[in-house]
């Protein structure tokens, strides 16, 4: 996601829409107990919308097999909850397969390894140790570089390459590790020749860089694509003709001392079912109705005959 995704308020982001209070640590002792407790999965989520849903969709479907779940979302960006993984302090999360590579590779993502296939055979070769990735689903969500209409009109923009002919003129707005992320200005730079005169630290494709660019506060703002405001405010979503941003499935990123029949079949059931059209839609609900992420997860799951 949508690299996709991650880290501020909002997926690394400002959201209302948490399972853990906004001033709480969701780390903490009190935000329930370790996973120590090998009976119990502990779910964990990035801190934006859709990677809250996602978890909640996780937890859920766990629990609807009955498994104990152990909530911990609103973590954060992907520094933050990789680590949590690594120390055990998280079983489960959903990530994205592009962004996670991505973020995994030392060397980079390798030429020509794009598809999602391509990327997931990749992906397994760098996960952190004690990690598996289970089956990936079909629903992704990539992050872009998206200006609105008139911003494209005026420049007359329709891909990244575009920028380059303005460079040094816009004001670009995002989570505050898009400055050191190769998915983010570094990448823009090496791989486009894009620079822009100014880096806005918002959030992570949520609420507060949607407003900043709506606003005219920043002309280029990183929005995940399956933001329904998007659509809804008519805004231009720029080509990736490089492929800056590659395929960015969804799929369950667990610790493999939590993983077994039960929970892999409860996930994959679950992987089975998203598409990218869906996930928006439901997604929709939290961000544009207003619906609770526990609400929305319910009613995918028994819309698509999980529970």
């Amino acid at each position: 996601m949508k690299s996709i995704k991650i880290a501020a308020a909002g997926v690394a982001l400002a959201l209302g829409l948490t399972a853990c209070g906004a001033n709480s640590d969701p780390l903490s002792d009190d935000a329930g107990s370790a996973s120590s407790d090998t009976s119990t999965v502990t779910v964990g989520s990035a801190n934006f919308a859709e990677s809250e849903l996602l978890a909640e969709i996780y937890s859920q479907a766990l629990e609807a097999k009955g498994v104990k779940v152990n909530r911990k979302f609103n973590i954060g960006s992907r520094e933050l909850y990789i680590k949590a993984l690594e120390d055990a302090s998280i079983d489960l999360l959903p990530e994205y397969n592009g962004a996670l590579l991505a973020y995994l590779a030392k060397s980079g993502v390798p030429e020509g390894v794009s598809s999602p296939d391509a990327v997931l055979a990749e992906l397994k070769k760098n996960l952190p140790t004690g990690t598996e990735v289970l089956d990936q689903s079909a629903a992704e969500d990539k992050d872009t570089l998206t200006v609105t209409s008139a911003t494209a009109t005026k420049y007359n923009l329709k891909s990244i390459e575009d920028l380059k002919a303005i460079n040094g003129q816009l004001i670009v707005g995002a989570g505050a590790e898009f400055q050191e992320r190769y998915q983010g200005l570094k990448g823009l730079e090496s791989l486009y020749g894009v620079t822009f005169k100014s880096f806005k630290a918002l959030d992570a494709g949520g609420p507060l860089t949607m407003k900043a660019l709506t606003d005219g506060d920043i002309q280029v703002g990183n929005i995940f694509s399956t933001d329904s405001g998007i659509k809804t405010n008519n805004l231009v979503v720029l080509e990736d003709p490089k492929n800056l941003y590659t395929s960015q499935n969804v799929i369950p990123l667990i610790r493999s001392t939590a993983n077994n029949t039960t929970v892999s079949g409860a996930l994959n059931a679950v992987s089975a079912k998203l598409t990218t059209e869906n996930l928006t839609t439901y997604l929709a609900k939290v961000q544009v109705d207003k619906q609770d992420s526990a609400t929305v997860a319910k009613a995918f799951l028994t819309d698509n005959g999980l529970v």
